[in-house]
């Protein structure tokens, strides 16, 4: 089955900005870009007249000039686009069987950060079995290809749990690594344990691997290991550090191009949820967030 890259669209600044940074994406990885505009019809319960022609041809003027700009700016890169009859929502995580990734459009970090990157979001990003990109847009300049310059930094990846858990994350940025010709820094965060808390069998391997510290190394370079035999040409930096897994990430990320990291796909009594980590990520880092889903 043949990839592709997903892209929501809506009209804004910030899905335009997103639009644009998926046609780079596609770009280096060699894949098309598909646009995507949520429309439904859902004429309101209110005595005025709703023509439904008038807003399906506002709809697709939404997606032309999208589509219009982004071909413009990226005539290397196959752009498709169409007009989806459902709600934001469904309508992207509809398409995501052949999605190598989902890209969304984000407001950015203010004052009232818990409610910038918007429930359509949050609910794309906790439902996708794909892995989920959040872009802000900064200003004008970044909508363009010019914004190239801004994803030469580093990628930034969170190792957190087993090798097995950060699996899906450490595939995902190994090969954007790749696909840049960028630096990977593999970040793992580690704390004190609480009294009791480490079973004898771990405080066991802890003291065989030297302490705690180089046991937390040995632990990433564990993770790394495949994933390094699979990408030689990747310059790989191994960032070990004591502080919750937010903050290290967020502090580690400062001048990244790209910020990577899990969420747990399973769904909780409540629904599926994004984590405390990546909602750290979404809503204060200064870089676009790739939130990879694993089980």
């Amino acid at each position: 089955m043949s990839l592709e890259l997903v892209a929501g669209v809506d009209g804004s600044t910030e899905s335009l900005a997103a639009a644009h940074w998926a046609a780079r994406e596609a770009g280096r990885r060699r894949l098309p870009l598909r646009l995507v505009h949520a429309w439904l019809w859902q004429p309101l319960d209110l005595p005025i007249e709703q023509d439904r022609g008038t807003q399906a041809r506002l709809a697709e003027d939404v997606l032309r000039h999208a589509e219009s700009a982004v071909a413009e700016a990226h005539p290397d890169v196959t752009v498709t686009a169409e007009v989806v009859p459902d709600t934001p929502v469904a309508a992207l995580l509809g398409v995501q069987e052949r999605a190598a990734m989902l890209v969304v459009g984000s407001r950015g970090h203010g004052p009232l950060t818990g409610f910038l990157l918007g429930s359509y979001g949050q609910q794309i990003i906790a439902g996708a079995e794909r892995p989920v990109v959040a872009v802000r847009s900064r200003d004008a300049a970044d909508a363009g290809a010019s914004a190239d310059a801004a994803d030469a930094g580093e990628v930034v990846v969170g190792q957190l749990g087993t090798p097995e858990d950060s699996a899906p994350a450490l595939r995902f940025a190994f090969e954007t690594a790749a696909a840049r010709g960028a630096a990977l820094r593999a970040v793992r965060a580690w704390s004190l344990p609480p009294l009791y808390a480490y079973s004898p069998g771990s405080l066991r391997l802890a003291d065989e691997a030297g302490g705690l510290e180089p046991f937390e190394e040995k632990a990433l370079r564990e993770a790394l290991a495949p994933w390094r035999e699979r990408h030689p040409e990747v310059r790989v930096i191994e960032h070990v550090e004591i502080g919750s897994a937010g903050q290290v990430l967020l502090s580690a990320s400062t001048s990244a191009s790209l910020l990577v990291v899990g969420r747990r796909a399973r769904r909780g009594a409540l629904g599926p949820r994004i984590g405390s980590v990546a909602h750290a990520a979404l809503h204060h880092a200064h870089c676009p967030v790739a939130v990879v889903p694993h089980d």
